[in-house]
């Protein structure tokens, strides 16, 4: 899997910009299916977004999911033009 892992902690401390290729429709049926495994299972998912330092990885739950955005702990947003990849 590509991407540096981070804690997911340190989210918030990258400029997120958008992947070369905006996944968010490919990716919604397998975040639909994180978040139920999160809410659910406790089961964390690997996600990798892009960031100006390059593609970042963290292990999470996803908390919640809207159209633009996912979740994680802490309140803290992904948006879903970032996303990379998703593993679970």
């Amino acid at each position: 899997m590509i991407g540096t892992l981070i804690q997911k902690e340190d989210v918030n401390k990258f400029k997120f910009i958008p992947a070369d290729l905006d996944n968010s429709d490919r990716f919604m049926a397998k975040l639909q299916n994180a978040l139920r495994l999160g809410n659910e299972f406790k089961s964390k998912t690997d996600i990798v977004f892009n960031t100006e330092d390059g593609p970042k990885r963290i292990e999470t739950t996803v908390w919640s999911l809207t159209d633009k955005y996912i979740q994680i702990k802490h309140g803290i947003l992904i948006p879903l033009k970032s996303l990379i990849e998703i593993e679970y």
